[in-house]
C-alpha cells in the first residue's frame, strides 16, 4: 500500500462535528439561552424517548451522573460499593467522593467484563450499589447481576426512601461508552439505559456520542417512586439545591427561590445541548459508519496471534466504540513498543485501561494488582486502534498494514 504523507496524523479520537452542530450552536447563542435551558431539557426528552428510559437528566459529566446516583441512594461513610478493577478512575473514585469504601472486583476469566460469580462473595450487609462498567460499550449480564443482589436482599439493610422503595443493593451501569448499545435480557435486546436501575453515559468529546464534555444519568421507574421526584432531586443536587432552575426564574413574578440543601454545580449548558441535538440525529449514520470500520479491520486483523474484542455476539451489540486488540504471547514490553513504532508511523493508539490497583491513588487504598489477576493478564497486551467516523477507508487499511507489519 502506498504510504500516507509524513504530514498526516492520524489522531485516535477526534469529535466528528459537522456545520450543522456549528450552526445550531450559533443559534443556542443567538437565542439568549447559554446554559441550562430549553435545549437541555429537549436532549433529555430525546435521549430518554432513544434508549426507553423512564427519566434523564444531562449534566456536565458521566462522573458527575455517577456521584449524584449514589447521593441519591444515600450512600456515604459506613458504606461499601463495588466496583471492576479493569476501568478508568472515574467509575471509583466517585465512590470516595461520597465517603463510602471502595470493593474492587476483578474481571471474569478472558474477559473485560466484572467477574459476577465474584459479586456475591463481595456484598455483606454494609454493600449498597455495584457500578459494572460496560468497557467499549460491550455490555455485562445485568439480568445475571440483578439476580445475585436479590439473593442477598436478605443483607440489605435500607437508610433512606430510595434504598428502602428499590429493597436491595443498587444497580448502577457506567455506560460512559454504552449510548446506543444494547443487551439480550429476559425480556428481548434491551438498549443501554433501562438494564441497570440507574446508568450513567458521557458525551465527552473521545465518545461517539459528545456535546464536547457533558453527559446524562438515565434510570428505570422504581416502584413507589415518582419519576419527576427522582427528576427533581437531580436538579437540586447538580444547581446548588436551588429550588428554580434559570429557565423557571424567568417567568413574571418568579424570581424568588429557595436552597433547599447546600448540593453541587454541574448542569449541563444549552450549548453543550446544541451541539447533543445535531449528534442524536446524526447519531444512526455515526453508528453505521464505526460498524462499517470495524468490519474492514476484522477482516484485515485476523491471525492466531491476537485476540479483536467482539462488538456483536449473541448476547450484546455494542455502539463500537473502542477497537481493543490482546496481542497474544506478548508482554508489556512489546506492546509499548508496538504503540511507540505505531506512532513513528504517525498513528496515535492508546490502551484501555491500566487496572485500577496500578495506580497509586489505589495502591494507597490498599488495593494490590497481584490480586487481580485477570484484569492484569487483559491489560498487560491490550492496545487499542483508532476507531471513529473521521477515519477513511484508507486510513483503516494503512492503520492495519502497519499494525501487522509491526506487531
Amino acid at each position: 500500500m502506498k504510504e500516507l504523507s509524513k504530514e498526516l496524523n492520524i489522531p485516535f479520537s477526534p469529535p466528528d462535528i459537522t456545520e450543522e452542530e456549528i450552526a445550531e450552536v450559533a443559534d443556542a447563542m443567538r437565542s439568549g439561552w447559554i446554559t441550562t435551558g430549553p435545549r437541555t431539557k429537549e436532549l433529555e426528552k430525546r435521549l430518554k424517548a432513544y434508549t426507553g428510559a423512564d427519566g434523564c437528566v444531562c449534566l456536565n459529566s458521566a462522573t458527575a451522573s455517577l456521584e449524584l446516583a449514589l447521593r441519591l441512594f444515600g450512600i456515604g461513610e459506613g458504606d461499601e460499593v463495588i466496583v471492576p478493577a479493569y476501568t478508568y478512575t472515574s467509575s471509583a473514585s466517585v465512590v470516595s467522593h461520597v465517603g463510602a469504601k471502595l470493593r474492587l472486583v476483578d474481571v471474569a476469566k478472558g474477559s473485560f467484563l466484572l467477574d459476577i460469580e465474584k459479586i456475591a462473595d463481595l456484598i455483606n450487609e454494609n454493600t449498597k450499589a455495584i457500578i459494572p462498567v460496560d468497557i467499549a460499550g460491550t455490555m455485562p449480564d445485568y439480568d445475571a447481576i440483578r439476580k445475585v443482589v436479590e439473593a442477598k436482599k436478605g443483607l440489605f439493610k435500607p437508610v433512606n426512601k430510595m434504598q428502602e422503595a428499590l429493597g436491595r443493593v443498587l444497580i448502577l451501569a457506567d455506560s460512559a461508552h454504552g449510548l446506543g448499545s444494547m443487551r439480550k435480557m429476559e425480556t428481548g435486546m434491551l438498549m443501554s439505559g433501562v438494564c441497570a436501575d440507574f446508568t450513567a453515559f458521557s458525551f465527552h468529546a473521545v465518545k461517539n456520542f459528545t456535546t464536547a464534555e457533558g453527559g446524562a444519568i438515565m434510570w428505570k421507574s422504581i416502584d413507589g417512586v415518582a419519576d419527576e421526584d427522582i427528576y427533581k432531586q437531580f436538579q437540586l443536587f447538580s444547581l446548588h439545591g436551588q429550588s428554580k432552575d434559570a429557565l423557571a426564574k424567568t417567568q413574571l413574578g418568579a424570581w424568588e427561590y429557595d436552597i433547599k440543601g447546600t448540593y453541587y454545580k454541574c448542569n449541563m449548558t444549552d450549548i453543550m445541548a446544541a451541539i447533543g441535538l445535531v449528534q442524536l440525529k446524526r447519531y444512526p449514520d455515526l453508528l453505521a459508519r464505526r460498524k462499517e470500520i470495524i468490519a474492514i479491520y476484522e477482516k484485515g486483523l485476523k491471525a492466531d496471534d491476537i485476540e479483536i474484542l467482539p462488538h456483536v455476539t449473541d448476547e450484546y451489540v455494542s455502539d463500537g466504540h473502542l477497537m481493543i486488540v490482546r496481542l497474544l504471547g506478548k508482554d508489556e514490553k512489546a506492546r509499548n513498543e508496538l504503540i511507540r513504532k505505531m506512532a513513528e508511523k504517525h498513528i496515535a493508539t492508546n490502551v484501555h485501561y491500566k487496572p485500577l490497583p496500578m495506580h497509586t491513588a489505589y495502591k494507597n487504598l490498599g488495593f494490590k494488582i497481584e490480586d487481580f489477576g485477570e484484569a492484569y493478564n487483559m491489560y498487560h497486551n491490550e492496545i487499542t486502534l483508532p476507531l471513529h467516523t473521521k477515519l477513511t477507508d484508507e486510513e483503516v487499511e494503512y492503520i492495519i498494514e502497519n499494525f501487522n507489519k509491526l506487531r
